[in-house]
């Protein structure tokens, strides 16, 4: 009997149990078995010559009596057949897929973090909810601050001093030696070039309001430290509302990056209008950054210009 019906029986069912398994794959959302075109032609096209000539071999003889009428060879039962796959929708109407993700390497530089909407914060210190605070009331509420570390090696707090009712308020960042000695902000060299740029818009000193973010001296002169920030950025909020100014100038990039919520490097943020809570906030140069980079004066003065033409004040003029 000739083998080409159980060769041919195999061969189907070695493909449909091939077509099974692509189907389980793309259902299950596996890799697709991918076989190239060219290689898949020249093996059915082996797969038929073999079954061609298999089925072209003589059948072997058998002996000259009469054969016994024999049943047909039962059948091997097919497998369930899998139902056919879902016609694939047009290619417009598949939805995108997303890309893979990415992982980046760190970056080496610090990026830059855009502005961000102020958080809901609790009562500041002082302030009587739907009442104009006053200076000498946030001062009480201060008093003789333990909030943080720099208390430890502060001589005296260093609060603020002005005009309560300024239409220009100056922040700056923190007490030097002179002004932990003498309690009161910029005083010393860099308090004297303040001076002199605040007199050179037309205002004198007694006019505007002057205050930092922290209130104590950092050690050595270091930078404040976030949790040194925290403990006194309620404060000077309690300050600008309890003044009300119509514009502030931020001096450096800690007054700027903390009124702010913006570490934008002061030397990309100075010199453009920003705002703090409906006021016109202007970004510059620290005064003692200044008195290192003098080059850098010119632009402060062009800041300053800039907060001079929103008061309609010339150079030198007063009041």
């Amino acid at each position: 009997m000739s083998e080409a019906p159980d060769t041919s029986q195999e061969l189907s069912e070695v493909l449909e149990d091939l077509r099974r398994h692509l189907l389980w794959q793309e259902e299950d959302g596996g890799r697709f078995l991918q076989v190239d075109a060219r290689l898949a032609a020249e093996l059915r096209g082996a797969g038929l010559a073999r079954l061609r000539a298999q089925t072209a071999k003589p059948a072997p003889s058998v002996a000259a009596q009469p054969a016994a009428a024999q049943p047909p060879p039962a059948e091997r039962p097919m497998p369930p057949r899998a139902p056919p796959p879902e016609p694939e929708r047009p290619l417009a109407a598949r939805a995108p897929e997303p890309p893979p993700a990415r992982r980046e390497a760190p970056a080496s530089r610090l990026l830059e973090v855009p502005a961000q909407p102020r958080p809901l914060a609790g009562p500041l210190p002082g302030v009587v909810e739907g009442e104009r605070p006053t200076l000498d009331e946030i001062r009480r509420e201060l008093g003789d601050c333990r909030r943080c570390k720099l208390c430890d090696g502060r001589k005296n707090i260093v609060f603020g001093s002005g005009n309560p009712r300024a239409e220009l308020v100056f922040v700056g960042e923190g007490p030097g030696a002179d002004e932990d000695a003498q309690g009161v902000p910029f005083v010393g060299a860099a308090g004297q070039l303040l001076t002199k740029m605040i007199e050179a818009m037309g205002y004198r000193r007694d006019d505007v309001y002057i205050c930092n973010v922290v209130k104590c001296r950092p050690p050595n002169n270091r930078n404040p430290e976030p949790d040194e920030v925290a403990a006194c950025e309620p404060f000077l909020r309690a300050q600008l509302q309890a003044v009300r100014p119509k514009a502030i100038v931020a001096l450096g990039k800690f007054a700027a990056q903390t009124l702010l919520r913006d570490s934008t490097p002061i030397t990309r943020m100075r010199g453009t209008w920003r705002e703090y809570e409906g006021i016109k906030l202007m970004p510059t140069f620290h005064p003692a950054y200044l008195l290192r980079q003098p080059a850098e004066k010119k632009k402060a003065w062009e800041d300053l210009q800039q907060v001079m033409k929103f008061f309609g004040k010339q150079p030198g003029q007063r009041g």
